[in-house]
């Protein structure tokens, strides 16, 4: 295998492609996407007509990090205008300045900066883009995706590992669900679907917290 060819395949392995999200109304989610958080159809998000049944806590929150303030506060306006709940409104942190949204099918969505202060104009530009899974055994799982082709970017004991996303793929991170839950500020408990599905060159499977992977 030539160098270039192994790079190829290096990407595509650790890459997340695609996030689908499973809706009761694919058509209105579509639409809900693109007026809050500008993700349109040649956007890594997609949308499908849910299988299974869900409820409370789905075990994941999407992260959208960004630049500055304003930029948050830019998606919040947008995306509770188009019928998003503020779970947590938008302010300053010990960490930066971020907000916490459900969307209109249940979605967690975060919004986040580690500025605290605007420091120039208010853009809609996306740094990058992070999935939190809640998990019942973070090393276990962390073990499980490294042998699926992941590689580690960043982890903290049985606590938190961050996986790297090469170019302008989507990252995923694991937690413990209960942590998952209180970054998330809800309640842990929930059942049956959790109505994503990961799109990656690594393949078709389940682990074994039940998120789904699909060949992209």
């Amino acid at each position: 295998m030539s160098k270039t060819s192994a790079n190829i395949e290096e990407h595509t392995m650790n890459a997340i492609e695609t996030v689908t999200l499973e809706v009761d109304d694919a058509a209105a989610a579509e639409a809900f996407y693109a007026a809050a958080f500008d993700l349109g159809e040649d956007s890594w998000l997609r949308v499908r007509p849910a299988k299974d049944a869900s409820s409370g806590f789905r075990g994941f929150a999407i992260s959208l990090v960004v630049a500055q303030p304003g930029t948050v506060d830019s998606f919040a306006e947008t995306a509770i205008a188009a019928g998003a709940t503020a779970i947590k409104a938008p302010e300053k942190s010990l960490w930066g300045y971020g907000a916490v949204l459900r969307d209109p099918y249940g979605n967690i969505w975060k919004l986040a900066t580690s500025q605290k202060k605007q420091t120039g104009p208010v853009t809609r530009e996306v740094e990058s883009v992070n999935v939190g899974i809640g998990v019942a055994d973070v090393a276990a799982t962390k073990q499980y995706y490294i042998d699926k082709g992941l590689k580690v970017a960043k982890a903290f004991g049985r606590k938190y590992v961050e996986f790297e996303a090469p170019g302008d793929a989507v990252s995923l991170s694991l937690y413990s669900r209960k942590f998952a839950a209180k970054t998330s500020f809800v309640p842990q408990e929930g059942s049956g679907s959790h109505r994503i599905v990961f799109g990656s060159g690594a393949g078709t499977f389940t682990d074994a917290d039940g998120f789904e992977w699909e060949a992209a």
